[in-house]
């Protein structure tokens, strides 16, 4: 940790008192940490936050993603994965097409599956249904993680049904758990600016905390470096945790870097590697009850989401294997990773690799808990 004379002199002493006292950072703080100048005051204000909650350890899974369709009915600017149906390069898998995909890793010990897509414009909830029982007979064993809140809203309103009741069909057909896609940027002056056919960031909202009621916890998302102002992000951060607050439901916030090629937000090149590493560290620091916070290696890369583990974030993500919305979007990123390279990037980082599930469960953990 630098000394406190370093923080008076970029004028974020208070903010130092409050980190070192686990005190909650207010918005104005978030907006001081994110224009001071010094990078590596912020980011070692953040590492102190990460160090005191986790140690040297690191953590990462074993997963698989599958995408089972593009096809999409919302126009956001910012999404190079979506197509209309009909358009080239569309895709749309069947249940049978996804089990395939997990016939074709069985071999791996894979503990979590994660599937998303597009909204679908013609896909009834009975497919997705059958597709969680499909994968929950091929992997028991396996956690599934699936289906964003947009997905789930979409779902609803293609059935005519309460948000609940999808929520309560999908669980009993398996689901795990959900990620936190879709999130991107609750604004309403930027949603309209490029997702204006989107769910709505409340709406977002609404559908995390029926499913946290509900007992299925989830991941939580921001996607940053496009069109939104410092203060519209720390507003979406204070959002989160607001619902935090009340549920308790969310496990890991993943900030997601903007990818700019391949879509249709001309004029924006994204963040820079200073402004991720500074937004992981105010992810850090002022979302303090979310226990983790993810550098995702497919969007950051492997040599940033390593530097990103000395700026607050505590969890690499894992294998992936087929990812294709970041890759659509211009990520230049591998395909996949084994553990084996997982293992290593953390290593070479200077921390303790540790293998979990998608609820930061470990394996020792796991085992003392049955």
């Amino acid at each position: 940790m630098l000394p406190i004379s370093v923080y008076k002199s970029l004028g974020l002493e208070q903010v130092f008192h409050k980190v070192m006292a686990g005190e909650r950072l207010d918005l104005e703080d978030g907006l001081r940490l994110f224009q001071c100048p010094d990078l590596g005051a912020v980011g070692a204000l953040a590492h102190e936050v990460r160090r005191r909650r986790h140690g040297r350890s690191t953590y990462y899974v074993v997963n698989q993603h599958i995408n089972y369709s593009n096809i999409c009915v919302n126009g956001c600017l910012f999404c190079a994965f979506r197509r209309r149906k009909g358009e080239p390069g569309a895709f749309e898998l069947t249940v049978s097409d996804v089990q395939e995909k997990i016939r074709e890793r069985l071999q791996d010990p894979i503990t979590e599956i994660h599937i998303v897509g597009g909204c679908h414009p013609d896909l009834r909830l009975e497919t997705f249904e059958a597709m969680l029982r499909a994968v929950r007979e091929l992997r028991p064993g396996v956690h599934i993680k699936a289906f964003t809140a947009v997905e789930v809203a979409h779902f609803a309103r293609v059935e005519g049904v309460p948000v609940r009741e999808v929520l309560v069909r999908l669980k009993a057909a398996g689901l795990d758990m959900f990620p936190g896609g879709g999130a991107e940027i609750f604004s309403p002056r930027v949603r309209a600016l490029l997702c204006p056919q989107k769910l709505s960031g409340e709406g977002w909202l609404r559908v995390m905390r029926e499913a946290h009621e509900l007992g299925i916890q989830s991941n939580a998302t921001m996607l940053f470096g496009h069109a939104e102002t410092l203060e519209e992000r720390l507003e979406h951060l204070d959002a989160l945790r607001r619902l935090q607050d009340e549920t308790g439901g969310f496990v890991c916030f993943i900030p997601l870097p903007f990818q700019a090629k391949n879509t249709d937000l001309k004029g924006i090149r994204g963040p820079t590697g200073v402004d991720e590493l500074k937004t992981i560290a105010v992810s850090r620091l002022m979302l303090d009850n979310i226990p983790h916070i993810k550098a995702y290696w497919v969007m950051l890369g492997v040599k940033q989401a390593q530097v990103a583990l000395h700026f607050g974030a505590d969890d690499l993500d894992g294998t992936v294997v087929e990812e294709k919305i970041g890759h659509m979007a211009g990520a230049d990123s591998e395909e996949f990773l084994r553990r084996e390279q997982l293992e290593e990037l953390i290593r070479q980082a200077g921390f303790d690799p540790v293998e979990r599930n998608c609820f930061f469960e470990t394996p020792a953990a796991s085992a003392g808990a049955k």
